[in-house]
């Protein structure tokens, strides 16, 4: 038996935005496929042969002589991931699809496949698996409870470097320490795809998560700012691999770890420099979505300006790049919010940033929220990708989120085209 695991492509800000090539120096950046694939490729029973398509790197839509098609997609590949499924359909192949968008949509899925997997693909897999061998699969498979860590086996990353080519280069590899998150943020989908319980592996695997990539001569991102959280495990966790990497001379293993400014303010300054001295040099620093850069730029939160300041300011002093990303289109923000945004980022002396619209996830309290004021402007997944306007601001219009969004990428880098030769650490995120 045969299973071809696929992860579809989604448009990037430059395809969505071909000008942003004009004035954006950095070099493309390509992640890693989704690390759900190869955690479910790590339980895959081994008489099941397994082959691996990125769409993003070559067209997926070709024939396959596998019995079983498994998609996994978040919502920006939706449209594509559907279009995907229909295709294999029309081959005469199985097709079950998995992911953020099959989990919390999973209705709209449902038309394109055979199975729906809902929630986290371990606890339903192998039932999957044995009811398509026995005729029987049923269109849905749903996780009732959260999975138990401590029994899975590392992602079968192999899946990935066995299909490597010129082509398909990722500059890194997600590194997971935990799932779940028990916060209620309006614009995040963890708790409701991975649930409200904040869960972390072992010190075993997470370490062995990282001696898998670095045998492969990969590096790792931590992408999970849940990890910053003070007096969770998570945390606890995070601190034990920094210390482990210092004392194993593992410091070239990290390309970056994902943070955001209030996570910055309340670690401690030792931490931070543990995390430097471990070999981290650049923080993903997300913005949008905490207290501080949702009120730093609407002009009237002198104090939150501050805080975000000081932020920086605690990153760059222990010698580790804020790499920040801006989000734009939340309804506090106004025709004023690109300037200051831009001033801010000359204040605090940001040198690499990104710049996002805001985007309402299926699942999310802001969709929900969106839905039922009937400002979602369009369902077309695809212009999900944090590059569009795809609902009403509540002090903008889409245009001027868009044209807002083009002009603090042209203006934030106008003074910046010597950085055009950075090094892979320094490459825009997704861009």
């Amino acid at each position: 038996m045969k299973i071809l695991f696929v992860y579809p492509r989604f448009q990037r800000h430059a395809e969505a935005h071909p000008e942003l090539l004009e004035y954006v120096p950095m070099n493309e950046y390509l992640g890693s496929p989704s690390l759900g694939i190869a955690a479910i490729a790590a339980i895959t029973p081994p008489d099941w042969e397994i082959e691996f398509r990125d769409d993003r790197v070559e067209d997926a839509a070709t024939p396959t002589d596998a019995d079983l098609v498994a998609l996994s997609f978040f919502t920006g590949a939706a449209k594509r991931g559907m279009e995907l499924a229909d295709y294999f359909r029309t081959q005469g192949n199985t097709v079950v699809a998995g992911g953020i968008f099959p989990t919390m949509m999973p209705d709209e899925v449902q038309p394109h496949v055979d199975a729906v997997v809902v929630g986290e693909g371990e606890a339903t897999w192998g039932p999957l698996l044995g009811d398509f061998g026995a005729g029987t699969l049923r269109p849905r498979y749903t996780a009732e409870d959260e999975v138990d860590l401590t029994g899975l086996p590392l992602p079968d990353l192999s899946v990935y470097f066995n299909n490597e080519g010129e082509r398909y280069q990722p500059d890194d590899y997600p590194l997971q320490i935990s799932r779940g998150c028990a916060l209620n943020c309006h614009a995040c989908v963890l708790p409701y795809s991975m649930t409200r319980k904040l869960r972390c592996f072992t010190m075993e695997h997470v370490t062995g998560q990282l001696e898998q990539l670095e045998r492969a001569g990969k590096r790792a991102c931590l992408t999970e700012d849940t990890s910053w959280f003070p007096g969770h495990s998570g945390r606890r966790r995070l601190v034990e691999l920094l210390d482990w990497i210092i004392e194993n001379e593992r410091t070239a293993s990290i390309s970056y770890i994902g943070i955001s400014m209030p996570m910055i303010q309340i670690t401690s300054r030792k931490v931070l420099e543990k995390a430097k001295t471990a070999g981290v040099n650049m923080f993903y620093l997300v913005g949008g979505f905490d207290p501080i850069t949702m009120k730093a730029f609407t002009g009237e939160d002198p104090k939150a300006w501050q805080r975000g300041i000081d932020a920086i300011k605690k990153s760059l002093d222990v010698g580790i790049e804020p790499y920040t990303s801006f989000l734009l289109g939340n309804d506090q923000d106004d025709e004023g919010t690109v300037d200051r945004m831009l001033e801010f980022a000359q204040v605090s002396g940001i040198r690499k940033a990104e710049f996002a619209i805001s985007t309402p996830y299926p699942g999310t309290p802001q969709w929900d929220a969106l839905v039922e004021q009937d400002r979602i402007l369009t369902r077309d997944w695809s212009r999900y990708n944090d590059a569009n306007a795809v609902f009403q601001p509540a002090q903008m219009t889409p245009d001027q989120v868009t044209e807002g969004y083009l002009r603090l990428w042209r203006e934030f880098y106008a003074d910046k085209q010597h950085y055009a030769s950075m090094d892979q650490t320094d490459r825009t995120i997704q861009f």
